[in-house]
């Protein structure tokens, strides 16, 4: 009578050439890893090639630069993407930094407000306000600065009548600018209020001061209300020393900075 044949044992050693596969698969994966985190810009233009060359998105292996779609990717392409490329290596090279386009932009923003200046001061020159008006700029805004004794009387906020042309003309002026952030500040000296004043304090004073000149220049040049700005900073920012008549009457003053337009946001 036969017998019934055995079943041969199962071997399971086989997995061991799998994980072992697996394993330098890994390896290999982790040592590309590495050398594509220290790519210098000539291997990065040599990636860049060759893509080109291999899947034709540039235009050294294709056309489909500047035609829309992808046919069959199913997505959008980055136009120019090797110009794109080309751009940020060239930036890395020149050793260009966030410092560098700071300083950039800041001298730009300072030839504006310089050239700004420039055409205020011919402009209070021709008008014969140029020894009533002190100019100056810096890399933000132009600063005009107004003896704050020919403007109100002491401890009052309204704009005498002799003034009115002096602001007349300086809205006039600044009205050139009307799409520049224009802001206007009053500024006191340190001598306290006298009872007879209807403002509690001289920051409230100057701040009624601020705002009485920017309503002014307000109605004259048609400037957006929200690109001018008024406060009152009372004796908290002297330009001479309070402990003289003279140094007191040139801190009482209104100072109307016009930003330049690298500066200027709503």
């Amino acid at each position: 009578m036969a017998k019934k044949r055995q079943e041969e044992e199962v071997k399971t050693g086989g997995w061991i050439t799998t994980f072992s596969d697996l394993m330098n698969l890994l390896l290999c994966f982790f040592v590309l890893l590495f050398s594509m985190s220290t790519v210098d810009a000539q291997k990065f233009q040599e990636v860049v090639a060759s893509l080109q060359n291999s899947f034709s998105i540039l235009p050294a292996g294709g056309t489909s630069i500047g035609e829309g779609q992808m046919v069959g990717s199913g997505i959008s392409q980055l136009k120019e993407l090797d110009v794109y490329f080309n751009q940020v290596v060239q930036n890395n090279s020149d050793g260009e930094n966030e410092e560098d386009i700071k300083s950039q932009y800041e001298k730009e923003a300072e030839a504006e407000s310089e050239k700004i200046a420039e055409e205020i001061a011919k402009a209070l020159e021709d008008v014969g306000m140029a020894d009533k008006v002190n100019v100056e700029f810096n890399q933000h805004y132009v600063l005009l600065t107004l003896n704050g004794a020919i403007l109100f009387d002491s401890g009052k906020a309204d704009i005498l009548n002799g003034a009115k042309p002096i602001i007349k003309k300086i809205a006039q002026i600044i009205k050139k600018y009307d799409k520049n952030v224009i802001e206007i500040e009053g500024h006191t000296d340190n001598v306290p209020l006298s009872g007879r004043s209807r403002f509690e304090n001289n920051d409230v004073l100057s701040f009624y001061r601020a705002l009485s000149v920017a309503n002014y220049i307000k109605g004259i040049a048609k400037v957006d209300p929200k690109l001018l700005k008024y406060a009152g900073r009372g004796e908290n920012v002297p330009i001479a020393s309070n402990s003289t008549a003279d140094g007191r009457a040139k801190n009482r003053r209104v100072e109307i900075k016009i930003y330049n337009s690298l500066y200027s946001t709503n």
